[in-house]
């Protein structure tokens, strides 16, 4: 064979558009990443593991997915790119072979009152060109099935320019929609409780006003001492109907105070304006706590909360309403759609028929297109945003997932792995950024980084497969075989929390009684109707405090010392120790720098392009103005306590000349609950979900209460965090108080004292107790799923525990391998 002839083999054997067959990675230093350097395969599913915080969120997301999507943005011209949000180039030195990026993350959807499962997902959309075709009476297009479309109508004089001279011609419109005009496509109508909004006995000026954010100091103050339709020196029980009436109902109103134009509303327009139309779920607590106490919500009398008007609810096909639709359990309309037997509208029903069935083969089969998307969980929202991607016909895509077995039982996690592995057989990249021993086996490539959290990670400590990494010495590889074992001994219980007639959502009319003193696991395959048992009947009781998986929000100025109220201990004792405001040891206020004004950088705009920032000259990045650092308070200024780690600054406020009570102990629960790596000054908007959630699980931790519900604790924890988080459960119960825990975590079934297991299924299918008991009766019966798995987990464990005389049990130290 001739050299020529070789050659050419070589190259039909290699083409050089296949040799791109991997995601080179070369010194990342995105957040705490450390000139990381991987090279990641295509087409093949790989799994980023390691502890919370470690860097894989920052490695996947802030890096990989991120460089992606900006350079998509990048291919639009300018003028496209000013309505998208703008991306700043990760800080990496090499990344290529990137391909188109499609994120699936575990945010919660929008939690905007009017979304629905139905409206996100398309599902409603479809279903209303549906109605608007086969529905009987016809009533029109597919905005009068909408609730969110009002009905309107008009008419007037317009001026047109015909042959060259202006005309006035007469024109009149309608518009039909589906709104209910009672409650305005909300489903619920709302009243006020006045006492909760003033103190009658007091002048407006006095404080009368307690909304929230109502402060006479500020604008609010001005207006209405400036709007002279009431007298603000007189206490409202003497305001004459006019004047109450304009202060609770009037409208907005323009005016002039002082030279300046401005708008006067009443309580209750405002209200409704700035509370109402937010999900009630994702107000912050002072807000959710002044609404719940001011607003009472009830069905409408009028859409029997089905948000539509009449003549949409009158319109149907096969005696089925669009309201009948969403309300049925998303498997049964699935089975209703396929009995419509339609040629007109034949591919309308096949796209309907596919989205349907993707709900059910996700495991999501029991949800409702009129669920609102904001009470969705975390695993439930990424799931449904899943749908769209399932079935694609899109390949050589790299979809980015983080943690897509979050809310999953044990028996659900299969059909996940599925999923993901059916994605990567189309010829797509899987990246998954994962905890469970599950999801990792299923991995073909794995990239374990380390070897801690925070500044102790942000390393590459292994990549390989499976096998290699059980026999690694890195923090997962040691424990990814880890197994707790059913304890010896349980605790006594110390009475019972009654639930009588439970019937929120899917429940059964439950009667149940929770144990107190002792630490309870509520478990039970997804859409069994765990939270509808917990949230419904138990939450909000006097004494119960809720720990639920809702995001922390806070802005880039926001960081653990101000999310926990740790500053303000901190503030008070330079100010005490050096004779000055407390006000100056705040970087939003006025200690801050006036150059950046606290922010510690200046952001420089460059219009379509990302923003800029530069750390400020002025300050270095310190955030505060030179003159405030010169308050020593044991030995250093504000700044260098903000750059303290959480672990540094608990010994530092612990004794000595620095000691703070207050602030030791907000300390001390933060390192409890594993937090110790993290500076006290860091953003809240560079933590990874897992820290997030825990730092809300230590501010919680200080209320005074007798019971406290955590909704699956162990999202984002690594498998050598569970053991601490165990451990935190424990401390908390032998300190007597009782610890209610919504999990599907084996390990935390195993230790629990008592297990309510909800099913047998999701949905309609569910809602009813089908174990109460110890973990080892529920191994030993194995009558449930739940049992069937946990068995599995524990390797069949069969000794019944013995109950402690002293009502404590004793945490067994040693862990059973899985062989």
């Amino acid at each position: 064979m001739t050299s020529t002839s070789r050659k050419a083999t070589t190259r039909m054997a290699q083409h050089a558009a296949d040799s791109h067959d991997r995601i080179r990675v070369h010194g990342a230093r995105v957040n705490n990443l450390k000139d990381v350097s991987v090279e990641i395969p295509k087409r093949r599913l790989t799994v980023f593991t390691g502890v919370s915080g470690s860097g894989k969120s920052s490695l996947v997301f802030g890096t990989i997915a991120a460089e992606s999507q900006r350079m998509i943005n990048e291919t639009y011209s300018a003028f496209v790119q000013g309505f998208m949000p703008t991306m700043a180039r990760p800080d990496v030195d090499v990344l290529d072979g990137l391909t188109t990026a499609i994120l699936v993350d575990q945010e919660r959807m929008g939690a905007n009152a009017r979304s629905t499962v139905g409206t996100v997902t398309d599902a409603n959309a479809m279903l209303r060109i549906l109605f608007s075709r086969l529905g009987q009476p016809h009533v029109g297009s597919p905005q009068a099935f909408s609730f969110n479309v009002a009905s309107v109508s008009g008419a007037g004089a317009i001026t047109v320019e015909k042959g060259g001279r202006q005309v006035k011609e007469r024109r009149s419109f309608t518009v039909t929609g589906g709104m209910c005009p009672r409650c305005e496509g909300m489903g619920k109508v709302s009243d006020f409780d006045l006492a909760a909004l003033y103190d009658e006995n007091k002048s407006i000026n006095d404080g009368a006003i307690t909304i929230p954010g109502y402060s006479m100091e500020g604008w609010y103050g001005r207006i209405f001492n400036g709007c002279g339709f009431f007298d603000c020196d007189k206490p409202i029980r003497k305001f004459t109907k006019k004047e109450l009436d304009a202060l609770l109902y009037k409208e907005a109103t323009k005016i002039k105070v002082e030279g300046i134009n401005l708008t006067y509303v009443g309580l209750i327009p405002q209200i409704q304006k700035s509370f109402l139309s937010k999900d009630v779920e994702a107000m912050q607590p002072h807000i959710r706590a002044f609404v719940e106490r001011a607003v009472v919500f009830a069905t409408c009398p009028e859409c029997d909360g089905t948000r539509l008007a009449e003549h949409a609810r009158r319109s149907k096909i096969s005696g089925i309403s669009i309201a009948d639709a969403c309300a049925m359990q998303i498997s049964d309309l699935a089975a209703w759609v396929r009995g419509l037997q339609e040629p007109s509208v034949k591919p309308l029903l096949d796209n309907i028929q596919h989205t349907l069935d993707k709900f059910v083969e996700i495991g999501l089969g029991y949800l409702s297109l009129d669920r609102p998307s904001g009470t969705l969980s975390g695993g439930e929202a990424q799931r449904t945003k899943m749908i769209r991607h399932l079935g694609s016909s899109l390949t050589d895509v790299t979809y980015v997932f983080d943690e897509p077995t979050i809310g999953l039982h044990p028996h659900d996690i299969a059909r996940m792995n599925d999923l993901l592995l059916q994605l990567r057989d189309k010829g797509n990249t899987v990246l998954v950024v994962e905890h469970k021993p599950e999801a990792i086996a299923i991995a073909d490539h794995i990239v374990d980084l380390g070897p801690g959290a925070g500044s102790d990670g942000g390393e590459v400590v292994y990549e390989g497969d499976l096998d290699g990494l059980r026999g690694s010495d890195t923090l997962t590889g040691r424990h990814l075989d880890d197994r707790a074992a059913l304890k010896e001994t349980v605790r006594e219980r110390t009475g019972v929390l009654e639930v009588r007639g439970a019937d929120l959502h899917n429940l059964q009319k439950v009667d149940v009684d929770i144990p107190l003193g002792v630490l309870v696991v509520v478990t039970g395959v997804a859409g069994s109707g765990k939270s509808s048992l917990i949230s419904g009947s138990v939450a909000g009781r006097d004494g119960v405090v809720a720990i639920d998986q809702g995001a922390i929000k806070g802005s880039r100025r926001s960081n653990p010392a101000t999310y926990t109220g740790l500053l303000e201990p901190i503030r008070k004792a330079f100010a005490k120790a050096n004779g000055v405001k407390p006000a100056l040891f705040s970087p939003n206020s006025e200690g801050a720098c006036p150059t950046c004004n606290g922010a510690g950088v200046i952001f420089h705009d460059l219009g379509v392009m990302a923003p800029v920032s530069t750390v400020c000259e002025q300050c270095e990045g310190k955030r505060f103005d030179a003159s405030v650092l010169d308050y020593k308070f044991g030995g250093k200024d504000i700044s260098e306590v903000l750059t303290m780690s959480v672990a540094d600054a608990e010994a530092f406020f612990a004794d000595g000349d620095a000691k703070t009570p207050a602030a030791h102990a907000i300390l001390a629960r933060m390192k409890d609950v594993g937090l110790g790596y993290l500076t006290l000054g860091q953003p809240l908007t560079t933590l990874s979900g897992g820290e997030r959630q825990r730092l809300k699980l230590a501010t919680h931790l200080g209320e005074k209460a007798g019971v406290y519900i955590l909704d699956e604790p162990t999202t984002g924890l690594h498998l050598a965090d569970v053991e601490n988080l165990l451990a935190l459960l424990d401390r908390i119960v032998d300190s007597g108080k009782s610890v209610l825990v919504i999990e599907h975590h084996q390990a935390v079934m195993a230790h629990a004292d008592w297990i309510i297991d909800l099913g047998p299924g999701a949905g309609h299918d569910g809602g009813s107790i089908v174990f109460e008991g110890t973990p080892a009766d529920l191994v030993a019966a194995r009558s449930t799923l739940t049992g069937q798995h946990l068995a599995e987990y524990v390797g069949a464990q069969l000794t019944r525990p013995r109950r402690s005389a002293n009502g404590r049990g004793r945490v067994r130290a040693g862990r059973e391998s899985a062989g």
